[in-house]
């Protein structure tokens, strides 16, 4: 699916609208296949109203699972992702509330235990970015919402889910490509990638004897509300083309990557991260 702009169309607030885009983010394929990976499961994702969170959120009920989704503001994108999980035949709870606070985080968890009995993913994907050409630019204030929203969550849900998770259960976190390549606008963004990529193989080793599984993806640039609504006019445009495929991925190329990490297909990895990044060649 292609992902060239029809018009201009930069928002002006972060994590940005997807109904307002154009083209919209395609969140599934028509062709995917469910198979039943994730029957009973109780999953619980943090940006879930859109972008990568709506193509997990659809993905995992269509494999079964019912679904909790977090998410800052954006009502009518939550609404949207909540009825096409009920149109899977699953549940979806939404929790509207800023991840940079601790105790919202505790009390999200505390509430999809709540509702559905006992949690067994957790999807740490929500983040920020802020792009700065000049790294003088970059001002505590926004160090600080960007490490608090992309890192201190992570650790504030995975502090509060582990209580509730036994063997089998697993934890999926949202890195990025810029963690493992410069990207000289986005430097503290990159940074809290850095981060989150040692938190997940840290965490998977601490976890092991608990044999709950810890992994992440590391996305290359997608289709998502959070590039029209950080990017100017210009970087949208040609948003992706620096890739070998030339093209931006879609939330819907993301998925199944989410759906197999959760699964028990993936039963013998933890701390490990899979790139879905349209060919670029990354190390470590």
């Amino acid at each position: 699916m292609e992902t060239k702009t029809k018009k201009p169309q930069k928002q002006d607030r972060q994590p940005g609208i997807e109904a307002e885009m154009d083209p919209k983010p395609e969140y599934i394929k028509d062709s995917y296949k469910a198979a039943g990976k994730l029957q009973g499961k109780i999953a619980l994702i943090t940006g879930g109203d859109s972008g990568i969170g709506r193509a997990v959120s659809i993905h995992f009920a269509e494999e079964g699972a019912d679904i909790a989704i977090v998410y800052l503001d954006e009502d009518n994108d939550a609404e949207t992702t909540k009825n096409l999980v009920e149109a899977a035949g699953k549940n979806c709870l939404l929790i509207k509330g800023d991840i940079k606070d601790a105790a919202f985080c505790k009390n999200a968890v505390e509430r999809t235990v709540k509702k559905y009995g006992k949690l067994n993913i957790l999807v740490n994907n929500a983040g920020m970015q802020f792009p700065q050409k000049d790294v003088k630019a970059i001002d505590p204030e926004q160090l600080d919402i960007t490490f608090r929203t992309n890192i201190f969550a992570y650790f504030y849900f995975a502090e509060a889910a582990v209580v509730h998770m036994h063997e089998g259960d697993s934890i999926i976190n949202t890195t990025s490509v810029t963690a493992y390549r410069s990207s000289p606008s986005l430097i503290d963004y990159s940074s809290t990638k850095g981060a989150i990529t040692t938190f997940t193989r840290s965490l998977a080793t601490n976890l092991v004897e608990k044999k709950i599984r810890v992994n992440a993806v590391a996305p290359g640039p997608v289709w998502t509300p959070l590039i029209v609504s950080t990017f100017d006019e210009e970087k949208i445009k040609s948003f992706g083309s620096e890739t070998a495929m030339k093209r931006a991925g879609q939330p819907s190329e993301l998925g199944p990557a989410y759906v197999f990490l959760a699964s028990d297909d993936a039963s013998f990895i933890t701390g490990q991260v899979i790139h879905v990044n349209g060919g670029e060649v990354v190390n470590g």
